[in-house]
């Protein structure tokens, strides 16, 4: 909504405005925090509270802002856009420092929390404990409650956020789109419903469930947070619930990337139970994975899925993978190309067994380089880089990203979308990676069976690729991203106009079906 009283202005008031924001500012711009320089950058004058809710016309309402931060605003409420920037700017340097996203963790060390152990007592049913580090020489007192089911002892009590840290054991989820929605919320003044969960774990207070409720907080400049807190709780029982909370008794499900990644943790304290109940040594891994799946009867199903699932968050969170660059996990991404869900379905799902456990020891062949899961793992990872190459490295680019690219070609507003990422974009669409990655399977299929090698078709990474494999399988994906209708933007009006089946590309992919389908099986032949 445009501003009656900035419109007002002659040009002389308004750089007298400027000059008064600026200083008022110390300089700085409102949004992103950093240093104007009035010489040489663009700036806006620009309200704080929109007047769409209910601020001001006035001065008192007005911040000066470099153009391009107010421009790329991500909140109408420059209060919202600032703390939503600085989010951002921690995300940004968390990824560039340790190549993952940024979580409670980041944020409160950013904000000055997770400085001090917490030092308690037990006392007749009640938790006794001191603040002193924070400057509080207080003792406080609550009472334990001890929870009729699970038997676990809890306590509710506000701390500073010194000593507040995030338990990335339990809950290792890092920031998602909630956060703004959440900011807002409390912004209005609207009360937390649902406490943060924490536990106690060597002296500190390790936040396992409610986090972005607290980053929410802590970023509009609540320095207490009031939490519920586990006594020496059974840390693999929380582990479990707070899985199952994600999942099937979600409300709002985790991202199953996050979930894999619980199984991940849940699989190797299993993996320790074994060895402690077994009288094995930490390193000892000659148990095979049956073995170890038989032995915890009751839980055989959720045992088998946490060893699938270890596979695939130790492919698809390798530091070594180039393709997790470009896989949004959350599924609400316009920037990256590939959604987790079309990677589970058709790679993940297409390349690794679910059914299938091994009856060799987890250790076999492991210094050989021929153990079959690690020669699965790094395999498939391989593959991944070699796609992620051919396909996206310096050829999609995530500022474009995936948004109504087609209908930008269809109303000539492209100019900017490059071959390269319309072929990159194209190529990543669900129902096409599914028949592609089929294709990839066979290609390997036919290797195998030329040169004379036995394999599993269920198990086809297991077996170590010759280099002549590898050249076959890039070969395979530079003939296939060469492939004319990927660019051709007369289709984007027809054929790549709305999401089509799986059915309809299996067709396409189909050497026996339409002559269209012909020319592309015979520019993927080897």
């Amino acid at each position: 909504m445009s501003s009656k009283y900035l419109s007002s202005l002659s040009p002389q008031e308004y750089d007298n405005l400027t000059n008064k924001l600026f200083s008022i500012q110390d300089h700085k711009c409102y949004i992103c925090l950093e240093e104007i320089d009035l010489v040489l950058q663009t700036t806006n004058i620009d309200h704080i509270i929109p007047l769409a809710n209910k601020g001001k016309d006035s001065e008192d309402n007005f911040a000066l802002t470099h153009e391009n931060c107010n421009k790329s605003k991500l909140d109408a409420d420059l209060r919202i856009a600032r703390l939503l920037f600085r989010i951002k700017k921690i995300q940004d340097d968390t990824y560039n420092a340790e190549n993952k996203s940024a979580s409670l963790k980041h944020i409160l060390i950013n904000q000055g929390g997770s400085k001090f152990d917490f030092n308690f007592i037990e006392e007749n049913g009640n938790i006794k404990f001191s603040l002193s580090e924070a400057g509080d020489n207080a003792i406080y007192t609550s009472k334990i409650f001890k929870d009729r089911l699970s038997k676990e002892k809890t306590c509710f009590i506000e701390v500073p956020i010194e000593y507040i840290y995030h338990d990335e054991f339990i809950n290792p989820r890092g920031i998602n789109n909630s956060i703004s929605g959440l900011i807002k919320e409390f912004n209005k003044g609207n009360p937390q419903l649902h406490l943060t969960l924490a536990r106690i774990q060597d002296n500190k207070i390790r936040v396992f469930d409610g986090q972005h409720k607290a980053i929410a907080q802590i970023l509009l400049g609540v320095k207490k947070l009031l939490l519920r807190v586990f006594i020496e709780p059974d840390v693999e029982r929380l582990t479990e619930t707070n899985k199952n909370a994600g999942g099937p008794l979600r409300q709002i499900a985790f991202d199953k990337s996050i979930m894999r990644q619980l199984s991940n943790t849940l699989y190797h304290e299993k993996i320790k139970q074994y060895q402690i109940d077994h009288n094995l040594e930490i390193d000892d891994f000659s148990f095979s994975e049956q073995k170890f799946t038989d032995y915890f009867k009751g839980e055989r199903s959720n045992i088998k899925k946490y060893i699938i699932d270890s596979i695939k968050y130790s492919i698809t969170d390798s530091p070594d993978n180039k393709l997790k660059n470009f896989i949004d996990r959350g599924g609400k991404s316009k920037e990256l190309p590939i959604s987790y869900s079309a990677l589970d379905k058709s790679f993940l799902s297409i390349f690794i067994d679910s059914k299938n456990l091994l009856n060799i020891p987890i250790n076999y062949k492991s210094d050989e380089g021929l153990n079959p899961r690690e020669l699965e793992i790094t395999q498939i990872i391989n593959l991944m880089n070699i796609i992620a190459e051919e396909l996206y490295i310096n050829k999609y680019s995530p500022e474009l990203g995936v948004g109504k690219i087609e209908n930008k070609i269809v109303e000539g507003k492209d100019t900017d979308i490059t071959d390269e990422h319309l072929i990159a974009y194209r190529i990543s669409k669900e129902e096409i990676i599914y028949n592609w990655i089929d294709y990839l399977k066979h290609v390997i299929i036919n290797y195998f069976g030329n040169t004379g090698k036995k394999f599993n078709q269920n198990a086809l990474f297991q077996i170590k690729f010759d280099d002549q494999l590898w050249t076959n399988l890039r070969n395979f994906l530079k003939n296939l991203t060469i492939l004319p209708v990927w660019k051709d933007r007369t289709m984007a009006a027809t054929i790549f106009s709305g999401k089509r089946n799986y059915d309809f590309w299996k067709n396409i992919f189909s050497p026996e079906k339409a002559t269209e389908s012909k020319y592309f099986h015979n520019h993927l032949i080897m």
